[in-house]
């Protein structure tokens, strides 16, 4: 009798820890506090800095260097859209391989926190959603990962680790008066070399 859906999903989830601990020593994510701290709010209506949308370049350059995607390779993409009559990609997306899978960002954010987890939606295209003290493995596409998230102080943390190694951190803090939300984004390739970017939003009024 062929398995269920259902069964094949589990045993697919089970397996997928020891997907990412099959070469040496396991790297383990640390859990993160589910308890929201008292007078953290991140909701609203956030526009990105004009001297961080000028960093959207070094955002590619990074996620090349960390995702192991070159620009040939980029340029390729481009070039069989078009002969396909695909859509290239704009500008203002990421690019990359797994870590252009996961990592999403936008000129515009639109964050909404509920007392169980945070929605973030970028450019009114995309929108995410984290549950406070998360640990537990996604997959998008093809793409298979483990996923922590939840608070650290007043920063919220989430930590997304691939199966070859590639560790990616989002941390979002916002200022003394909450009109200033700082993102800040490490990328991990699997050669342990990272790079880190900060995206600064001002606090719109709805």
């Amino acid at each position: 009798m062929p398995q269920s859906l259902f069964t094949r999903n589990l045993i697919h989830l089970a397996l997928l820890p020891l997907m990412f601990c099959a070469c040496g020593t396991p790297e383990v994510l640390l859990p993160k506090s589910a308890a929201v701290p008292p007078g953290i709010d991140f909701s609203g209506q956030w526009k990105m800095r004009p001297e961080s949308k000028r960093g959207q370049p070094h955002v590619n350059e990074a996620i090349n260097r960390t995702d192991g995607v070159d620009n040939q390779t980029i340029m390729r993409e481009m070039m069989n859209a078009q002969r396909s009559g695909g859509r290239s990609r704009s500008s203002g997306e990421t690019k990359g391989g797994l870590v252009g899978i996961f990592l999403k960002t936008g000129d515009a954010l639109k964050i909404s926190q509920t007392d169980f987890g945070i929605f973030i939606s970028f450019d009114r295209s995309v929108t995410r959603e984290f549950r406070f003290g998360e640990n537990r493995p996604i997959n998008i596409g093809q793409a298979d990962a483990l996923r922590v998230s939840g608070w650290d102080g007043n920063d919220y943390v989430v930590e997304t680790l691939g199966e070859k190694g590639m560790k990616l951190t989002d941390r979002y803090s916002l200022s003394a008066d909450r009109q200033l939300l700082s993102r800040h984004i490490t990328l991990r390739s699997k050669n342990l070399e990272e790079v880190t970017i900060v995206q600064e939003f001002d606090r719109q009024q709805d």
